[in-house]
């Protein structure tokens, strides 16, 4: 009997060194982080009958897609920052284009950073910190060199002698001589029967698809952080693309006046960034046909970004990586196509705040789909648990929760709600318009930081009465008024604009 139960305890230890050996041998997993500018839920796997994107689709279904995901500012730069950083924008200050991260949080550990110092190769290539602007990127936070490629691109020629476009001075930081608002318009889009590596997208999936090879030879784990420029405006794309829809078949917005008794200042001015481009108008409207050529390029240029994750895709998969990376498809915003009469971002309402988040890979529900609501900040601690390293710590404000739970279990339930910010003058004046989205609703509190909560405005959106958000309920529904202002008041003031409080 004695000798069955030294025999027994012997069995037992060697199984229990077996195992530890076999887990400390586990790879941690590799991170292919796909951040794609503009792009809200236009796919076919978020039910978008018009979208041609099989490649997101097929991530979407050997992955989970969160149906209720949400940036934290529907602006390029800090929406960027806010995923990379983990902070929301209220919690930083930094609202607007312009501000580069180490001018106002010098110590912050991003999340490539937060990887690489517990092992992990960071690489990154294309549009992942905005660069532009007078923004300049965060070289500290990858392990090597940047990939830089373009963001305005246009295939076809122009008109002999004609100096950079507006757009194209702004994003290449370009010193220009004469006010950038001088510059002449490019134009809003273009159909040229070229290869697609003739735009920045095919060139930084073919960069891509080098660095997964190069990595595949190291036993050092990865994240490789990959942005994709379509479907932002000019929407350059080649005409095969094109070619895949059917113009006629585009509907235009169902909705197009701002909503009955939002503050005047809520929207945004009716065009904003359309007004760098030609053929629009200086001012509204804009006729049908110019619309329809918007949507159409939209959708065309989404196709074209499709196909380019696409080839990484397959690259991931060809080169047996597939199995050990957690892939994360992620839009930084949503985008407008008239609803409201707006087009582009820049606001609160829904069409620019919803966006198409995926995550794929170990630890990850396979074909699955959750109402539970994410926003960006969630991601860097959720990848963070799910590639087995401690909760991000700052110095920066953490703001995100991890949903790790949730892509182990769809129906998990970690939070009720999200939330988002973007700041408008209002009197001479900042005012942060807090918002939070629950699954039903949406409310926006406008106020200046440190003002008397008397001071503040409201916006309430009831989505199953008024999915179109054509009305302001805030004073019509005051008990859910009532309780969504709980729900806000668990969240700090608002921190006002760094360039607002007097820093450069």
């Amino acid at each position: 009997m004695k000798h069955l139960l030294l025999f027994s305890l012997i069995g037992a230890l060697a199984s229990t060194v077996i195992a530890n050996a076999s887990a400390a041998e586990t790879p941690r997993p590799n991170v292919l982080l796909i951040l794609v500018d503009d792009l809200k839920p236009a796919t076919g796997s978020y039910g978008d009958k018009l979208a041609k994107t099989p490649n997101l689709d097929r991530l979407a279904a050997r992955g989970l897609q969160f149906d209720l995901a949400y940036c934290n500012q529907a602006v390029c730069a800090p929406s960027r920052l806010n995923l990379l950083i983990g902070s929301r924008s209220t919690s930083t200050g930094l609202y607007a284009l312009g501000n580069n991260l180490r001018d106002f949080i010098p110590g912050a550990v991003t999340l490539p950073q937060h990887f690489e110092r517990h092992g992990y190769r960071a690489e990154s290539l294309g549009k992942v910190f905005h660069i532009g602007h007078g923004n300049r990127g965060d070289p500290t936070s990858f392990s090597v060199p940047h990939f830089t490629d373009k963001v305005i691109e246009y295939a076809l020629p122009a008109a002999p002698g004609t100096r950079l476009t507006r757009e194209e001075a702004y994003f290449e930081n370009a010193e220009t001589g004469v006010p950038i608002r001088d510059l002449p318009r490019g134009a809003a889009w273009e159909s040229p029967d070229v290869p697609d590596d003739r735009y920045a997208d095919g060139r930084v999936a073919e960069e891509t698809i080098r660095r997964l090879r190069a990595a595949k030879n190291r036993a050092q784990p990865f994240l490789i952080a990959a942005g994709f420029v379509r479907p932002h405006l000019p929407f350059s794309a080649p005409k095969k693309y094109w070619d895949l829809h059917d113009r006629a078949a585009f509907p235009l917005a169902a909705h197009t006046t701002v909503p009955a008794g939002a503050p005047p200042y809520a929207p945004k001015p009716p065009l904003g960034e359309l007004n760098n481009y030609t053929p629009l108008p200086e001012r509204p409207p804009v006729d049908e046909d110019t619309q329809r050529s918007l949507i159409h390029g939209y959708y065309a240029s989404t196709s074209y970004v499709d196909a380019q994750i696409g080839r990484v895709l397959d690259a991931l998969r060809e080169l047996r990586l597939e199995e050990n990376t957690i892939v994360v498809l992620w839009g930084d915003h949503g985008f407008s196509l008239g609803t409201h009469g707006l087009w582009t971002k820049h606001t609160n309402y829904e069409e620019a705040n919803r966006i198409p988040l995926i995550l794929a890979g170990p630890g990850v529900t396979r074909g699955a789909r959750t109402r539970t609501p994410a926003e960006t900040v969630d991601i860097f601690p959720t990848l963070a648990e799910l590639a087995g390293l401690p909760r991000p710590a700052g110095p920066q404000p953490i703001d995100g929760t991890s949903l790790a739970a949730v892509a182990r279990d769809p129906a998990a339930k970690v939070k009720d709600h999200v939330y988002h910010a973007f700041p408008r003058t209002r009197q001479g004046r900042e005012v942060i318009g807090r918002a939070i989205r629950t699954e039903r609703y949406r409310l926006v509190e406008w106020k200046t930081p440190g003002d008397d909560p008397s001071s503040a405005e409201f916006e309430l959106y009831d989505y199953e009465a008024d999915p179109l958000e054509s009305e302001n309920r805030a004073t019509k529904e005051p008990q859910s008024l009532a309780r969504l202002r709980e729900i806000l008041a668990r969240h700090p003031e608002a921190k006002p604009s760094v360039r607002a409080a007097g820093r450069k």
